[in-house]
């Protein structure tokens, strides 16, 4: 692996041990309509829940109901399809309104058969840019990524913080396919108060033995850990994780996304 010429991360250095991580599902959330403050709705189902944020809280909130209260939800009535959407829904018949809206989202497109493989206007390489109907009432109505999901989640703390007193990071996540592997994962889209990357490079293992390419995901750690609490059929969009230790970190997670220069498969 190519070492970095620089580190990426603000936690450069740095090891926690965390050897009582606790996860909660935040209950009692109603549906999330365009809008609708979502501070507003966390802090009232915490407060029914009986459930007191605390300093050093995470807080994974699923990128759908940012979506939603965003307005980024579109219904396919209102589009019209290109040529080059009509061309690829043929293909992969799709509904072709959809794939204009999937194009729309796009910067560029990564492969269109057999599946399409976007990179988002963030940034992102995912299926279908993000593009999303799941858990969204209707059968013509989709869901977008968060124009900008950092801004989100440094907004959500910072109501967080000013309501509460305490210091809460914001993680918005969204479930995304892995090269080489089956199935899907959590990941981080979107934060605020935590270090997106741990750089290990300069430490050593337990064996006395360098570490010179070690830099770890936490962020999408996190998000992946959440997200075995938020059952896409259960309702439970907003986790909180108490108890893993780190230092506070102004990090985007656009930091993650592995600069082109770097990426071996482009």
């Amino acid at each position: 692996m190519t070492k970095r010429s620089t580190p990426r991360s603000s936690s450069t250095k740095t090891a926690a041990t965390n050897s009582d991580v606790h996860m909660i599902r935040l209950p009692g959330l109603p549906e999330i309509q365009r809008g609708d403050n979502l501070f507003e709705q966390i802090t009232i189902a915490a407060r029914r829940a009986r459930l007191h944020f605390e300093n050093g809280d995470v807080l994974v909130v699923a990128q759908k109901i940012v979506s939603k209260a965003e307005g980024a939800v579109v219904h396919l009535g209102t589009i019209e399809a290109s040529p080059q959407a009509l061309a690829i829904a043929a293909r992969q018949k799709k509904d072709p309104r959809l794939v204009e809206v999937i194009l729309k989202e796009s910067q560029r497109l990564v492969r269109t058969d057999p599946v399409l493989i976007a990179e988002t206007r963030h940034g992102y390489v995912c299926a279908n840019a993000g593009v999303d109907h799941s858990n969204v009432p209707g059968e013509d109505t989709v869901t977008l990524l968060p124009r900008d999901p950092d801004l989100s989640a440094r907004h959500l703390a910072a109501a967080l913080r000013k309501r509460t007193g305490k210091r809460i990071a914001v993680i918005i996540s969204d479930t995304f396919g892995r090269p080489w592997r089956l199935g899907l994962t959590n990941v981080a889209i979107g934060a605020s108060g935590v270090p997106v990357l741990q750089d290990l490079r300069g430490m050593r293992d337990r064996d006395g033995k360098p570490l010179t390419a070690t830099i770890l995901a936490v962020a999408d750690e996190l998000a992946a850990a959440a997200g075995l609490l938020m059952a896409k059929s259960e309702g439970f969009p907003v986790v909180l994780i108490r108890g893993y230790r780190y230092k506070p970190s102004s990090e985007p997670a656009t930091r993650i996304i592995r600069p082109a220069n770097e990426d071996l498969f482009r």
